[in-house]
């Protein structure tokens, strides 16, 4: 485990943020940049079939040192950070052996990271963690499962004791924007299975995650002298205002938790003019889900009714599906991680992901992709923090599922 702390730090440091308004992909160079250094450091500690394709994906094979017919396993991590907070300039601190009391990660901007405030941190005392300096997000979602996968590598190939099958890995570009498996290879990746490493607490284990959608409302107004408006002006401010007000409160982020489903607001800009709202659509349950696409839809038709047809105009598009449609039929692959958590010594926490992964686009493409814990918590902002202890138990998870493999050789 010596160079996993050194390597995530490496890592942190290096700018990978995301653009969700580039057309090109992946969205920035940046992020190839990465993927040749990946690539580079995959070679050095003597992995095979090491590529960077067109695309930015990065992917290379540690051959099987046992003989006979066995799946193939893949683990997966994404090299972007998330557009939400800056990535830039990140500086990494270590905090050794934590406390339990409220840590200054900035003293000259009072920025804090409180136990009150952040609960999560009374799972931490007597850890040590690492964070951003409170300026930056720190990028453990998701730079510490690259560390961990290379870590993991690093180690079987170090010590060919430990028995394992054909493993593949593979770094992907653009997941924080929904593009992550855009050009994905699941032909040239060759695994039966996958897993991500893109979970957040110790223990998580995901195999169930939104239906999600997108949707951009576009609202032509009528702008007319305020003095000689009456029934000329069409405000298109106002009309957004009725949109958001005619979608259920209680089915925003903010008012919901576990299985409940929401409507959220990303983005409200405008004049009287002109307005634009974009919008994301989440649920677990693909008839709630179908409802809330539907409502949205209604709304846009009964102000249109009002207004006039060519005052609001919908554009509305899924993204990605509950990958637990395509797990069910092979849950051998979660059992396996499962199992793989308790031999490490930790209590599998099975839930639901309240958002998406890489894996829930690639289980629909055919790779069955359950998410596993990474580590970190706090993500997309500059609360982020991650244990090194967890990140510790997650190359201890990558290498015995890699050494049960062998094992399902004998039980077939």
């Amino acid at each position: 485990m010596e160079n996993l702390v050194t390597r995530f730090i490496e890592y942190t440091r290096t700018y990978t943020t995301s653009d969700p308004k580039s057309e090109s992909f992946p969205s920035t160079s940046r992020q190839l940049s990465f993927a040749a250094t990946l690539a580079a450091e995959l070679k050095s500690i003597g992995l095979s079939d090491v590529e960077v394709d067109e695309y930015g994906y990065v992917m290379a094979t540690l051959p099987a040192n046992v003989s006979g017919k066995l799946p193939v396993v893949g683990f997966i991590a994404h090299m972007d950070t998330s557009p939400d907070f800056s990535g830039e300039n990140v500086k990494p601190q270590i905090i050794k052996k934590y406390d339990g009391g409220t840590l200054v990660l900035n003293k000259d901007k009072n920025i804090v990271l409180d136990p009150v405030e952040f609960p999560e941190l009374t799972n931490c005392i007597g850890l040590d963690l690492i964070t951003s300096d409170g300026t930056t997000l720190l990028g453990a979602d998701d730079k510490a499962g690259i560390a961990e996968i290379i870590t993991a590598m690093e180690i079987m190939i170090r010590k060919p004791e430990i028995k394992h099958g054909k493993i593949r890995i593979c770094f992907t570009p653009d997941e924080e924007i929904g593009h992550g498996a855009d050009h994905f290879d699941v032909g040239k990746f060759g695994a039966d299975f996958a897993y991500t490493l893109d979970g957040s607490e110790l223990g998580e284990l995901e195999f169930e995650n939104f239906n999600a959608a997108h949707a951009v409302i576009e609202i032509q107004g009528k702008s007319v002298h305020p003095g000689t408006a009456k029934n000329k002006m069409i405000n298109a401010l106002i009309v957004a205002n009725r949109i958001i007000s005619m979608l259920p409160a209680s089915q925003r982020p903010e008012h919901t938790e576990g299985y409940e489903g929401f409507f959220h607001l990303v983005s409200l800009s405008g004049n009287v003019s002109n307005a634009t709202l974009e919008l994301i659509i989440r649920d677990h349950d693909q008839e709630k889900f179908e409802q809330k696409k539907s409502l949205m839809t209604d709304v846009v038709r009964m102000l249109n009714s009002e207004y006039g047809n060519k005052v609001i105009r919908l554009g509305m598009n899924d993204q990605y599906y509950n990958m637990r449609q395509k797990i069910e039929p092979v849950m051998y692959v979660v059992d396996l991680a499962r199992n793989a958590m308790l031999q490490a010594g930790i209590e599998p926490k099975v839930k639901a992901i309240r958002g998406g992964t890489d894996g829930a686009r690639l289980s629909y493409m055919g790779l069955p992709c359950p998410n596993i814990f990474a580590g970190g918590m706090n993500f997309h902002g500059p609360y982020e923090f991650v244990p090194i202890q967890y990140m510790e138990k997650a190359v201890e998870v990558i290498l015995n599922i890699s050494q049960m493999i062998p094992g399902m050789q004998t039980k077939k």
